[in-house]
């Protein structure tokens, strides 16, 4: 193919694509999973695999959240902001009775489905709703779910999906990034039938998408330019503060953590402690606290005990938030990984320990396999034994999920020298 991205070679017949396709993806779930001939694209075929060790090719996307839950989470997501401009450059396709408009967050969760009464009816008999998950190990291979995971626009076409009950469907989707830090927000999405899968729907959502991320680019709401620090799932603080972002060094990231949690205030005895144990170090401790009051500003950094002077936003407060509230997949979500995972200073080791035992107790507590899923397919989660046997137990007996879960706990117990089912960590 001349653009890999694209669904139909210039001159193909659609509906021998389709027959050509289908009978792989036959041959695929009865378990020949040597996939090739022609018109096999490499992006579907991995695809394919990707989805077979989670899901059936008969499953249907889970709806996650729904009513009051939806409404206040996608309120507060960054792309109801530029929900005006995919209106505007989508929705006439979308109100011209055989598309639909979709866009979802960075895990695939759909946020806006859009389109005539008539459309929408057709996508609820395979929940591509809003609230519903879309993501590659939810629903398979499909066109949202497939561009958040190799991060680039592409077109799904017809028995390109993994799971049969979307096959009747075409769909062209482009990834949505934050202009300034580059992290995913997710993905716009437009699903209809055959005759999408020209150049020209897949060149008007990566359009969409190039001009949501220049509207973010241009229009930060004012939060945006509160101080904010970033530590989870990073070894070194990330602050955002005058507009501007500044990498902090190792030991200015773990006094920026402990005065976060500690918003009385601490000593430079307290801070010595936190940071070193019993090799008390207080004349060390106040050097760096006056280069980091340097950095952050007298108007943000007190002492005489040494607090934050004003609310500083922390990813950190946000997950301990939610969690608070019993949001737990807003939480996880939010996760972005172990607290300054480098850190071995004892109150920062603390604080890691606490909030990772309060998101797996909550995860135990919710007893839905999406979530646990979520957890053990992470980096950090990925060698949490105990998680992957409440994981297997979760699931129906016969999926392929639990069979790659039993596999992957057998290999845990192995390399670590635990018998399965201990409930021991590794």
């Amino acid at each position: 193919m001349a653009n890999p991205w694209l669904a139909l070679d210039l001159g193909a017949d659609p509906a021998e694509r389709i027959r050509q396709v289908g009978r792989a993806h036959e041959r695929f779930v009865a378990g020949d999973h040597r996939i090739g001939g022609p018109g096999i694209r490499s992006v579907v075929a991995e695809s394919w695999r990707r989805s077979a060790d989670a899901i059936t090719p008969d499953s249907t996307a889970p709806i996650e959240l729904a009513d009051a839950d939806l409404e206040s989470y996608r309120a507060a997501h960054p792309l109801a902001r530029v929900l005006p401009i995919f209106r505007d450059l989508l929705g006439g396709l979308a109100e011209d009775g055989d598309h639909l408009m979709a866009v979802c967050d960075a895990t695939g969760r759909l946020l806006w489905v859009e389109g005539t009464a008539s459309v929408l009816r057709a996508a609820d008999a395979m929940n591509f709703v809003p609230g519903a998950r879309w993501d590659e190990a939810h629903a398979g291979t499909n066109a949202p779910g497939t561009a958040l995971a190799v991060d680039h626009p592409l077109q799904i076409f017809a028995t390109e999906h993994f799971s049969r009950p979307v096959q009747r469907w075409t769909c062209a989707a482009a990834p949505i990034h934050d202009p300034g830090t580059g992290r995913l927000l997710g993905a716009i999405d437009v699903t209809g039938g055959d005759h999408l899968a020209n150049p020209h729907s897949l060149a008007l959502v990566r359009a969409t998408a190039l001009a949501a991320e220049a509207y973010l680019s241009t229009h930060r709401p004012p939060s945006a330019t509160a101080p904010a620090v970033t530590v989870l799932g990073r070894d070194e603080a990330l602050l955002t503060i005058g507009g501007k972002r500044v990498r902090l060094g190792r030991r200015h990231s773990e006094l920026l953590v402990l005065l976060l949690e500690h918003p009385e205030g601490r000593t430079g005895d307290q801070l010595s402690l936190d940071l070193y144990h019993d090799d008390l170090n207080p004349v060390t401790v106040r050097a760096e606290l006056s280069r980091l009051r340097r950095t952050l500003g007298p108007s943000l950094l007190d002492s005489r005990p040494y607090r934050l002077h004003a609310d500083l936003a922390s990813d950190l407060g946000r997950v301990a938030t939610l969690l608070g509230q019993g949001r737990v997949a807003e939480a996880l979500s939010g996760y972005a990984g172990p607290l300054l995972p480098s850190s071995d200073a004892p109150g920062v080791v603390r604080l890691r320990r606490g909030l990772e035992t309060r998101l797996r107790d909550a995860l135990l507590r919710a007893g839905d396999h999406r979530l646990v899923e979520t957890w053990v397919r992470s980096a950090w989660g990925a060698d949490d034994l105990e998680m992957w046997e409440v994981y297997a137990a979760l699931l129906p007996a016969r999926s392929p999920a639990r069979a790659t879960a039993l596999d992957r706990i057998g290999q845990l117990a192995g390399e670590f020298g635990l018998r399965a089912g201990s409930g021991v960590r590794p």
